[in-house]
């Protein structure tokens, strides 16, 4: 096994109330069934952004954050067989489960009955007694939640797949989007844009919903065949009856009733985006056509790697913004401002070392 360095420099918090700046953290030793992967790139998720802000509950510290990682490998441990050193791989949501439950039997480890483990910010038997993601130089990760990346993919417009495009994939799977369904895609986002190439690319006839006409050039660019703009009430009126799905991205509050009024007879209307307040919702809204509503999160290993490998078939990556590890921050603001196309992504192998500043 090759030789590496147990302590990595990292963008982080340490505190709350802290903007990211560099720090250092130490890795666990690579065991029998680890791979050591040194990491090119980090997509940058909102999610991140409510991890270190504190948002979704107590933050562990030192806080590193990042779950859309590629890089290479650079050690494995004795027992590993799926991966070699100089591969080129991928790491998102999940690093460990029970692999025991039903969940986890079923190649669901998203759903793990016991609790998966999150990339960062998870209990963990690392040496900091929780899990640090990928704004770092390095990882050690479970050969079994490592994923391969097509060599025929850039490798940081990859990064984003590993949440951005699983989180909307997994659903479409499951659900049943096919060749000829009529699906519009509610938010041209991160999740939203992914969204629309993976429709398009399944076969199926794709409309974007957006509030804004500025969105339409983009859309019809990632293949988009129409645009319907849902302040537009006359032509929200026309289109009743329209989709077999909707695949829902938005994240704050909006009208279900309206969205569900598009659809048709035993549609389904997919809920990815996370509102922060419960969404409104009339019976009435689902009766009289047998609607059906529900919600998904990320994928599992296998489901992941599958979506990985159609990206492959099918030249499919993410629209990014590639930028340095000292404009974190700044990427961090524009964010908010949803001022990117379509997801930032961190250029580690490039920029993080001794002497960076986080703006």
């Amino acid at each position: 096994m090759a030789s590496v360095n147990k302590q990595v420099y990292a963008i982080g918090i340490t505190d709350a109330h802290q903007k990211m700046h560099l720090i250092d953290i130490p890795l666990r030793p690579v065991g029998a069934h680890d791979v050591h992967i040194k990491i090119q790139y980090c997509g940058i998720c909102h999610s991140d952004l409510h991890h270190v802000k504190q948002e979704w509950g107590l933050t562990k510290f030192p806080a590193v954050p990042g779950h859309e990682i590629v890089g290479t490998v650079s050690a494995v441990g004795s027992e590993v067989s799926k991966y070699k050193i100089g591969d080129s791989v991928g790491v998102g949501c999940i690093v460990n489960s029970c692999r025991t439950c039903e969940e986890c039997s079923n190649n669901s480890e998203q759903y793990c009955d016991n609790g998966m483990t999150g990339t960062y910010g998870a209990p963990s038997q690392d040496p900091l007694g929780h899990t640090c993601g990928g704004y770092a130089e390095a990882i050690v990760v479970d050969e079994n939640y490592v994923l391969s990346i097509p060599a025929n993919l850039d490798l940081a417009a990859a990064a984003p797949l590993l949440c951005a495009g699983i989180t909307v994939w997994s659903p479409m799977k499951y659900y049943g989007v096919k060749a000829g369904d009529s699906v519009a895609v509610l938010g041209l986002g991160g999740l939203g844009h992914m969204a629309v190439k993976f429709a398009a690319a399944l076969g199926a006839k794709v409309t974007v919903l957006s509030r804004s006409a500025g969105k339409t050039n983009d859309a019809y660019r990632l293949g988009a065949t129409n645009v319907l703009i849902t302040t537009d009430k006359a032509a929200v009126a026309a289109a009743r009856k329209t989709f077999n799905f909707i695949i829902d991205t938005v994240s704050a509050e909006h009208d279900l009733n309206a969205m569900t009024s598009l659809l048709k007879t035993d549609g389904s209307l997919i809920l990815v985006g996370a509102s922060p307040k419960p969404l409104g919702l009339s019976p009435f809204a689902l009766i009289p056509k047998r609607i059906k509503i529900g919600g998904s999160m990320v994928g599992g290993i296998k489901e992941t790697q599958d979506m990985l490998d159609f990206c492959g078939a099918h030249n499919i990556t993410s629209d990014i913004e590639l930028i340095g590890v000292d404009k974190t921050e700044t990427a961090y603001e524009r964010m908010l401002k949803s001022d990117v196309k379509f997801r930032f992504v961190l250029d580690i192998a490039g920029s993080l070392n001794k002497d960076v500043v986080v703006e």
